[in-house]
């Protein structure tokens, strides 16, 4: 165990380096370019014990922060909150789907702007642990990887099967584009970039890990290298040469221990996700862990030198469809992701201290040279509870249907080339009956609809083969099957598994139905569904869009209670801000402020079980822990 002379000193060489970075900042504004160095060259190297930063011990003290996960304006307070903790790194992955959505066209704009998120973190006198593997796992869509490489027959991945490799070298390359320069021995803040990501929780295939490795150098990731995995898995996934990072495991000793045993009986000891808290997904209890039961064992993997991340530092919200899932095969519950990432993280999901926040700084700040003195804590942003809107504009979703795509069998969003949203399947069905409609294979929910009616709702979190007895009027009847896109699974064998909507067939009182048309709906912008007339009225119970707006003379982060709601998403101002459940335990959308407008600002509400419900109303702090089992409330904790 390092004493504190010792630990003081690993301290130090990040504190320099910060001063230096926000001089820098304060006098040369952020340039644009991804291959302009925006600092001195450094060195940074594994020595037997502890990390070299310019051949000076260096520890470590990071939290993780996911850039599409925070609007781009909010990014510098959130590092400056990181600086208040006592951070000196960011840990961040490279989200592949974000920056690939289709093959071959790439985009690092905005949200997506990796290269200035990095840049930024420097600028904030931050390093930074890169961790750009094309799978992420993260609670993220599909693990991260793009819907459209299941389209590419034969691709496996997270395998040296050449298709996913090609694509994969690909991909990489566009990355080091952006990224390579801004390693530390260019200049830049990035310190380490990650191979894989807890490839031992998934394979133990030595020979795709060194081609992970190859690729890496070949794209010009010519710093340090690491691997990190789970404890029990480090053998597994580590790759000879390289740094085994720990995950999930804080006693100094058991770290030590297992690097030693993988890395040739040396250091140095770095903790790569430390889990002070976890994420929820919907239908089960808001996860929660109380600060004193993590911040001892924080103090004490400060003290004993060993370099920690913590997963998450802010989680942020994963706005859009790009939640993930949970699938452990027949038998178990498919668990898709709840939109907001609170994570019950040191900075929540507005980017506000916690009471876990001001337990680790207490921590961090035992640790400190002597004389030195943390930022202060920034007060809570201020919030503001909207005034009731009333959406009164309504336009029912099937007066709003696109040109329709046709074919005997039901075909996947992959088949579609759709990645996200939802899909509308319709067939003419002869009436007059009663009987079962089964669909197998669901993926994910749907929404039943006879001539515009809603009559049933299917759930994959049931089990994959859904059924329900319906009864048909006389005549020719319009059969209308809403699937939506709940999340691909992100972690473990089923990764091979994630096409999504009608993926098998669907039957009606045993009996096979063909002749399909469908309506792709991807609510990708949401300012291309046109609306219909102003009224109350709807045509019958079936899904709805609802408008409305309100006007704000100071904009400030609010919260969108939807628990009179039943399922659906929300937009602000033409961003997406997630998906809302009246199962919980979420009950209300963050509005973030840099997404509301002084003056007239719009929402619009995608309903699928209430229709009727009009009214939408603001909260001044969010809703994260209310389950409604057969529609009546409980709090989770």
């Amino acid at each position: 165990m390092l004493n504190q002379t010792i630990v003081r000193a690993l301290l130090l060489g990040s504190l320099s380096f910060s001063s230096l970075a926000t001089t820098q900042a304060q006098t040369k504004p952020a340039t644009k370019t991804a291959a302009t160095p925006a600092a001195a060259k450094h060195t940074f190297a594994l020595g037997d014990e502890h990390f070299l930063l310019d051949g000076k011990p260096f520890q470590m003290i990071s939290g993780e922060i996911h850039y599409p996960r925070v609007p781009r304006e909010a990014w510098r307070q959130r590092m400056r909150m990181a600086k208040a903790m006592g951070l000196n790194t960011i840990g961040t992955y490279v989200f592949w789907n974000a920056h690939e959505p289709e093959p071959g066209k790439y985009d690092f704009s905005g949200n997506h702007d990796v290269a200035a998120f990095v840049k930024m973190a420097q600028e904030e006198g931050l390093w930074v642990v890169l961790r750009p593997s094309p799978y992420v796992c993260a609670e993220w869509e599909f693990g991260g990887y793009p819907y459209w490489l299941q389209n590419v027959a034969g691709l496996k991945v997270r395998s040296q099967e050449p298709q996913y490799v090609a694509a994969y070298k690909r991909y990489l390359n566009a990355v080091a584009k952006q990224l390579a320069p801004l390693q530390v021995n260019h200049g830049g803040p990035v310190l380490m970039v990650q191979v894989e990501n807890e490839y031992g929780s998934y394979g133990a295939d030595k020979e795709y890990l060194a081609q992970n490795q190859k690729l890496f150098r070949e794209a010009g990731f010519d710093g340090l290298l690491y691997t990190c995995d789970p404890a029990a898995d480090v053998a597994n996934g580590h790759l000879s040469g390289l740094l085994p990072a720990v995950n999930g495991l804080d006693k100094p000793d058991q770290v030590k221990k297992i690097v030693r045993d993988n890395h040739a009986g040396k250091g140095p000891y770095y903790i790569a996700e430390w889990y002070p808290a976890w994420f929820d997904w919907w239908g089960a209890p808001h996860h929660t862990v109380p600060a004193e039961k993590y911040a001892g064992r924080l103090d004490s993997v400060l003290a004993a030198g060993v370099s920690i991340n913590m997963y998450m530092f802010h989680g942020g919200t994963t706005r859009g469809f790009m939640n993930g899932a949970n699938y452990k095969g027949e038998g178990t519950r498919y668990e898709p992701q709840i939109s907001s990432y609170d994570y019950d993280a040191p900075l929540d999901e507005a980017g506000n201290a916690t009471p876990k926040f001001m337990a680790f700084r207490q921590a961090i700040e035992k640790h400190l040279p002597a004389g030195t003195k943390l930022p202060a804590v920034p007060t809570a942003k201020p919030t503001t509870r909207i005034p009731a809107v009333s959406l009164s504009q309504a336009t029912p979703l099937l007066s709003v249907l696109p040109k329709a795509v046709t074919s005997a069998k039901p075909q996947t969003f992959e088949d579609l080339h759709q990645p996200y949203g939802f899909v509308l399947y319709r067939t003419q069905v002869p009436g007059g009956r009663t009987g079962v409609l089964s669909l197998t294979e669901l993926r994910d929910y749907a929404v039943v609809l006879v001539n515009g009616q809603r009559v049933a709702v299917l759930d994959r979190r049931k089990g994959e083969h859904q059924e329900a007895s319906i009864t048909l009027p006389a005549g020719t009847v319009t059969l209308d099957i809403l699937v939506e896109n709940l999340g691909r699974i992100n972690f473990g064998a089923y990764l091979l598994q994630n096409r999504k909507g009608i993926t098998e067939k669907v039957t009606f009182a045993g009996k096979e139905l063909t002749g399909w048309q469908h309506f792709p709906l991807p609510f990708d912008d949401i300012t291309k569904v046109t609306a219909t007339k102003t009224g109350k009225a709807t045509a019958g119970n079936g899904p709805v869009l609802r408008r409305g707006s309100f006007t704000l003379t100071t904009p400030a982060d609010t919260y969108l209670d939807m628990s009179q709601w039943g399922k659906g998403s929300v937009w602000l101002n033409g961003h997406h801000l997630g998906r809302y459940w009246e199962t919980g335990p979420q009950q209300t959308v963050y509005a973030p402020a840099e997404w509301l407008k002084k003056g007239r600002n719009e929402v619009v509400v995608l309903e699928l079980l209430k229709p009727e419900q009009d009214q939408l109303t603001g909260l001044d702090k969010p809703i994260l822990n209310v389950l409604k089992p057969e529609g009546e409330a409980r709090k989770t904790n």
